[in-house]
């Protein structure tokens, strides 16, 4: 053999040897539920956009709904999106009438004597204004000086007190809170000039950037930070670990961060998913 082909023989060697390497680093361990059904069965409520809902083709989709169609894909299964009411999803598990509830859950003491969590995203609360007023946000203290609307009673309402004592108390302008009923009201108030900004849940308030075509813009800093993550049965090793498995995969590849990109989402990505059974394996992301 000449060398040409020597080091050709050697060079497709390598690559198959790196192909293999990819290909076994894809492959995601199943649990037995997924081996003998062909199904991944999800509960989810189908009713919060930007993460679940009906098209108007009717048709399930949204940012939930799309990994879960990615998972499915890596696992080789069926996808079975059952419809559930959020009050009956822990429960649910608890009472082992499904493995996984697929949400955005807050991993909490309470929900954790109950179910364990794989998280893959992070929320808080975000503050969003006209694109023309964005400049005038800056510095350390950006919302000092002006006008904020919120939800009465929300976090944002009680948080915008904290900020404003802090702003007073660096000697800098209050903060002018003003409380609407809905966000509706306040994403209305914006718009009008009545108030310079709001401030609210931040998936939903990067969700309507989208939706209403950038009339109003999210500032990127967050606030109350958040990891949220998935339901898994507690001490359902094998679920947990597929879904770890799997998701690590669509982090690897891409794919997760081009589904919450499409939906506006991008900036509530985690760096990587990860298994929650006890708050001490609980993130800041």
């Amino acid at each position: 053999m000449n060398a040409y082909l020597r080091t050709a023989s050697l060079a497709l060697a390598i690559s198959t040897m790196a192909w293999g390497g990819v290909s076994r680093a894809a492959e995601v361990a199943k649990s037995t539920d997924v081996k003998q059904s062909g199904t991944l069965a999800v509960a989810n409520t189908l009713d919060y956009a930007p993460f679940e809902y009906l098209d108007a083709d009717g048709k399930q989709t949204g940012i939930i709904i799309e990994l879960a169609g990615e998972v499915a894909k890596l696992v080789d299964a069926k996808l079975d999106v059952q419809r559930t009411p959020f009050p009956s999803m822990i429960p649910g598990l608890a009472a082992g009438r499904f493995k996984i509830a697929w949400e955005t859950f807050s991993a909490t003491p309470e929900r954790l004597k109950q179910v364990d969590f794989v998280m893959f995203l992070k929320a808080g609360l975000a503050v969003s204004t006209s694109p023309d007023k964005k400049a005038s946000f800056s510095g350390d203290m950006p919302l000092c000086g002006k006008r904020i609307g919120v939800s009465a009673g929300s976090a944002s309402d009680f948080l915008v007190d904290k900020l404003g004592k802090e702003c007073t108390d660096k000697g800098q302008a209050a903060i002018e809170k003003s409380v609407f009923n809905s966000s509706t009201d306040i994403v209305q108030a914006v718009l009008s000039d009545r108030v310079d900004a709001r401030m609210d849940d931040a998936t939903a308030s990067s969700y309507f950037e989208v939706t209403s075509k950038g009339q109003l813009v999210v500032l990127p800093t967050l606030y109350e930070v958040a990891p949220l993550g998935m339901a898994i049965a507690k001490d359902d090793k094998e679920t947990a670990d597929m879904m770890v498995g799997a998701l690590a995969e669509l982090f690897k590849n891409g794919t997760y961060k081009a589904i919450l990109d499409k939906y506006g989402m991008g900036a509530y990505a985690i760096k990587e998913p990860y298994f929650v059974g006890t708050m001490d394996a609980l993130r800041a992301e």
